[in-house]
């Protein structure tokens, strides 16, 4: 009999054990002595990449126990590989966040094909950059004969312009060539921009549509020397003081409804250099990771290094994405349409 008690009071304890929750693991006990992946949608060398790699070093010093974060490059597709990853394959749990390209998540709200995510659902860290103080520029190399825009209305005079599949600079050259009519013969097939580079250098191209900063950082030579001539500027309403002489795509659109396209086209400059976390990552480490990602964009060794590197700050945090996502959401489906059919029509 009291064999029998003891066995039911022991079975009832175990059953407690069971039957209680563990109690749940802290923020702090989760990231302390971890290492964390940021999964990098670009090829290694371009500032996108240098920038990345920028947070990775910082991030971790304004998370909750000070993790590690190791970059992974995950290149593709123009950062779809790599969003497609976050959304569908990666850790939901924290351990993994993401740079992804600025036109990922335009490219889910108007329907690209092989979009496996809704961008909506992820979890926005913030952005480096807004193109406050940046501009995204058609250049030519030096020895071409177009010296201004008007020059690629001529006849017989073209400018061959380098690539990402999928990539920003192939949207926009295809914008500018297709809507903007412009003499340009936009060349696909570049992994980055460091390739696209070596093929200005060899004369396999005449220039790409990239950023003063990935000029300055990638190629201050070409800077110095003045070996590069702008001829349009994009990403922005307004030409940047240090080129006002260089019109925006928005003044070369002929008519109301060509500008409402460019103005769609452009909407990813305003969170140029985004980091995301996968859907469905916990609240409260979600939470950390975006505080995180603020103190980090305001912090003096963090805006000194980027300063160094040549990486445009003009930061925004995660309220402020979902506000340039809903925009974009909100464009009329005509302008989209007549976006996509650009984009489908270089295929």
């Amino acid at each position: 009999m009291i064999k029998a008690i003891v066995s039911l009071i022991v079975v009832a304890a175990l059953a407690g054990a069971i039957a209680t929750p563990a109690p749940a693991q802290t923020v702090d006990g989760f990231f302390a002595g971890r290492t964390l992946t940021l999964i990098n949608s670009f090829t290694p060398g371009g500032l996108n990449d240098i920038a990345g790699r920028l947070v990775a070093r910082h991030l971790g010093r304004f998370l909750p126990g000070n993790p590690t974060i190791a970059v992974q490059n995950m290149p593709g597709a123009g950062g779809l590989v790599a969003a497609n990853y976050l959304y569908n394959v990666a850790a939901h749990d924290g351990s993994i966040i993401g740079q992804i390209d600025r036109s990922v998540a335009q490219s889910g709200i108007r329907g690209a094909p092989n979009v496996k995510f809704d961008a909506l659902k992820f979890v926005w860290l913030g952005s480096l950059s807004t193109y406050g103080n940046e501009a995204y520029i058609l250049w030519v190399n030096r020895s071409h004969p177009a010296k201004t825009v008007a020059d690629l209305d001529k006849s017989g005079v073209r400018a061959r312009l380098g690539a990402v599949p999928g990539g920003t600079n192939n949207l926009i050259s295809l914008v500018a060539q297709k809507a903007l009519g412009l003499n340009i013969d936009v060349i696909s097939g570049y992994p980055g921009a460091s390739a696209i580079w070596l093929a200005m250098q060899n004369g396999e191209l005449d220039g790409q549509i990239i950023g003063i900063t990935s000029v300055k950082a990638e190629h201050p030579e070409l800077w110095r020397d003045h070996a590069l001539r702008g001829l349009v500027q994009f990403g922005r309403a307004t030409r940047l003081p240090e080129f006002a002489d260089l019109p925006t795509g928005r003044e070369l659109a002929r008519d109301d409804a060509t500008r409402a396209l460019v103005e769609f086209a452009e909407l990813p400059f305003l969170t140029s250099l985004p980091f995301v976390a996968p859907p469905g990552t916990p609240v409260e480490r979600a939470t950390a990771l975006q505080a995180a990602f603020t103190r980090m964009v305001a912090d003096k060794d963090f805006i000194e290094e980027a300063g160094r590197l040549k990486v445009e700050l003009s930061p925004q945090g995660a309220d402020y994405i979902a506000n340039v996502l809903n925009r974009s959401a909100a464009i009329p489906r005509n302008v989209i349409a007549r976006y996509n059919a650009i984009i489908d029509a270089a295929k």
